[in-house]
């Protein structure tokens, strides 16, 4: 049984922070629907909180230090990305802009892509499909049709039976589910060898 990789971005920028909790709940919903349809699922949380300076760095100089290249590494290996922002006038926030932007643009092409944001109140929640979903269609990410959002009050009955935030999550956690069971990596398109025929195969034709 192949266990899948589910692999969480969080931009929250507050310890603790409704961002992080969103991002933990969409990528544990995740795994328990995998596991729901017979696959096992680990789950890793990249803070890019933890990784500002060397995001900034990155775009001065061009090169990655050796923690940042792990998140990086870890989201081009992943089998399904949660990728969950707060939202700042009106729209993702820097750092998580800054961090996408690093990446090199093939990284998520055809990857399972569950999008999340938090922010004040409920008026902010467009930011789902005029921001962050056209972002990730340029990159090429395979986006579910759900997108949670999570508003302050949204928190204080997400205990509740029947509460609207519990409801989301698993819908869209089972969309990604579905999508990752059937997920085939393809070959990196980072890597400008990857898809590179050996010379003995082109003298065989």
């Amino acid at each position: 049984m192949t266990t899948r990789r589910i692999v969480a971005v969080a931009a929250g920028l507050s310890q603790p922070s409704s961002t992080r909790m969103l991002a933990d709940r969409l990528s544990a919903a995740t795994a328990d629907a995998l596991r729901g349809q017979g696959h096992e699922a680990t789950v890793e949380v990249v803070e890019l909180r933890d990784l500002a300076h060397d995001i900034t760095d990155m775009m001065l100089t061009g090169f990655p230090s050796v923690r940042l290249s792990t998140a990086i590494d870890a989201v081009k290996g992943a089998d399904a990305l949660v990728a969950v922002t707060p939202v700042f006038t009106a729209s993702y926030s820097g750092l998580f802009k800054s961090f996408f932007d690093v990446l090199d643009s093939k990284s998520l092409v055809g990857k399972p892509t569950l999008l999340g944001a938090t922010a004040g109140t409920p008026r902010h929640s467009l930011v789902l499909e005029h921001a962050l979903r056209p972002m990730f269609a340029y990159l090429r990410a395979d986006v579910v049709p759900t997108a949670v959002f999570a508003a302050t009050d949204d928190w204080g009955d997400s205990d509740a039976e029947g509460a609207e935030l519990p409801t989301r999550v698993r819908r869209a956690a089972g969309e990604l589910a579905t999508r990752v069971a059937s997920y085939s990596p393809g070959p990196d398109l980072t890597d400008p060898f990857a898809t590179l025929v050996p010379f003995e195969q082109h003298l065989s034709r």
